[in-house]
Order: C-alpha cells, then sequence, then structure tokens
C-alpha cells in the first residue's frame, strides 16, 4: 500500500447524488450513479464509451449486499434493460477511460477479473454466477489491464465498496485485533479491523433464545443469515459456514450469543480484554 490522491468531483453539487471519482495520473474515472439519476449520466459523453460497470444493492444491516458485474459498448441501451429486469440494485458504479481508448477486449478481461476477484473476496453475493472463461488477452494489453485493475478495485473502495478486498480473517494486518465470544453454549473468533468485525468460519452460535433479551430483529437476522448460508444446523449447533463480516462488534454479538449484545464488552481478546479495553476507549462510550 502506498500514499494516493484520489479526486472526486460532484457534478450537480450533490454529495449523496452522481460523484466521480479518479487517481490524477491514471487515465480511469469512476462514475458513481444513483438509480434514480441514472438519466443524468445518459447526458454525459461517457456514457457513450466502453465500460466495465457494478451494481450494488443497498446494505441491510449485516446481510450479505449483492453485486452485478458487466460489460458495455452502449451505456444507454443496457442500463435501461437492467432497469426492467433487475429490480435488487440501488446504485451503479461505472469504470470508463478519460481518453476513450478501452477497448471491449479491455472491458471483456476486466469483467472477467471482477467476478473472480469479487467472488473470491467474499464479501458480496455475486449475480453473475462464476467468471467464465478466461478471454484471449496478449500480453501487452494484459499489462494495462492489470494497472486498469487496481485503478478500478482502489476507486469502488473510495466509494465504499470494497468488492475486491479481502476479508480480514485472510489477510489481517498489524492493527487488527484478535478476539473471542462464549457463552450460552456460543464459542466464536474473529477479528476486529477498520471494516467492523469478521467472525471465523466453524464459529458456534448459541442455539437457544433468551426468552427477555432477544427481540424478533435477532431473530430475523439470524434467519437470513441462514438463508445466505451463512449459518447452518450441525450436529445440533448453528455454525457459521463460512467468514462473515458484520458492521459492528454488537452485530456480530447478537448473532452468535442470540441476545442482545455489548460487543464491546461480550469481544475479548485472547488475555481476557474486552474489545473496549484493547482498542483503547477511554470516553466510557460504547458504539453499536
Amino acid at each position: 500500500m502506498r500514499p494516493l490522491t484520489i479526486q472526486i468531483y460532484l457534478p450537480f453539487g450533490d454529495p449523496q447524488g452522481m460523484r466521480r471519482a479518479e487517481i490524477t495520473t491514471r487515465i480511469v474515472q469512476m462514475f458513481e450513479v444513483p438509480r434514480t439519476e441514472l438519466d443524468r449520466f445518459f447526458e454525459l459523453e461517457a456514457s457513450g464509451q466502453v465500460a466495465v460497470y457494478y451494481l450494488f444493492s443497498e446494505e441491510d444491516g449485516d446481510q450479505t449486499p449483492q453485486c452485478y458485474i458487466g460489460r458495455t459498448g452502449a451505456a444507454r441501451e443496457r442500463f435501461k434493460e437492467h432497469l426492467r429486469t433487475k429490480d435488487f440494485w440501488s446504485r451503479a458504479l461505472i469504470a470508463v477511460s478519460r481518453t476513450n481508448s478501452m477497448t471491449d477486449t479491455h472491458a471483456g478481461y476486466l469483467e472477467w477479473k471482477s467476478i473472480g476477484q469479487a467472488a473470491d473476496a467474499g464479501r458480496y453475493v455475486t449475480e453473475n454466477g462464476n467468471a467464465g472463461s478466461r478471454p484471449h488477452t496478449p500480453e501487452p494489453l494484459q499489462a494495462e489491464c492489470e494497472d486498469i485493475f487496481e485503478t478500478i478495485a482502489t476507486l469502488l473502495s473510495t466509494l465504499g465498496h470494497p468488492l475486491m478486498r479481502k476479508l480480514a480473517t485472510a489477510e489481517p494486518k498489524s492493527t487488527d485485533i484478535e478476539v473471542f465470544c462464549t457463552g450460552r453454549g456460543a464459542n466464536a473468533r474473529g477479528i476486529f479491523s477498520t471494516d467492523g468485525l469478521t467472525v471465523f468460519k466453524g464459529s458456534v452460535c448459541a442455539t437457544q433464545p433468551t426468552p427477555s433479551a432477544t427481540p424478533e430483529y435477532i431473530v430475523a437476522r439470524r434467519q437470513v443469515l441462514t438463508k445466505e448460508g451463512v449459518l447452518a444446523k450441525v450436529d445440533n449447533n448453528l455454525v457459521f459456514q463460512k467468514d462473515h463480516l458484520f458492521k459492528s462488534p454488537s452485530g456480530a454479538g447478537q448473532v452468535v450469543l442470540y441476545r442482545t449484545s455489548n460487543g464491546w464488552d461480550n469481544w475479548k481478546t485472547k488475555r481476557g480484554e474486552t474489545l473496549n479495553d484493547a482498542t483503547g476507549r477511554s470516553d466510557g462510550k460504547k458504539a453499536g
């Protein structure tokens, strides 16, 4: 990792509306377009270029967000089709060349690479299925594509969609904290990072709710994670089937303990410190 300068431009002055992001020394620029502002994007010259694009759902609690990855040489017609046939997405992130030099060959390779890397990272449910076979790309062009891909991954993360970034369990940093949550039959392990708290595959949850401390939203959250395949019954236990990122320690603690949870106190390090103490919170406040 090295320092970067990223410029974000608001074409219509609305921070929640359309945004354009770019690393000023590179040729790729990324448009973030709310579904409701596609017509405004179609008015821009960039909408007529070859593009690689990413459709994202709204994040809903700790439910795994969705993403569809595609490419196009005719954005207007392609997105009109997606408006008719795909209802899960709320924002499109569209990568084009500032010099209008991206070709269909570039786009094919970038689409293939993006689908594979997104599946490997495991942060999103990708609506594409598998990445298919690798498209034929001459070696010099492949080198260009790899540079473009690196820029796209960085811009996606900057705009709040770390699609290609692996979970902390796969690539822990020195600042990440390994933590454990036990009690009520639960035995879970995870890593607290700048993303939130990622619970490891194999972690065991409490199986019975606490009548006085298990509101319906916690029951519903576990049902959603079970439907997604994150949780599954194994020998009368409810077990994580894959690493899963929660936005907050408390959200992770609620699912693991099957009751309300102050995650800053319920998750502890190997030395027995609460996460609150391990992160040096001295103001007495507990984030949710």
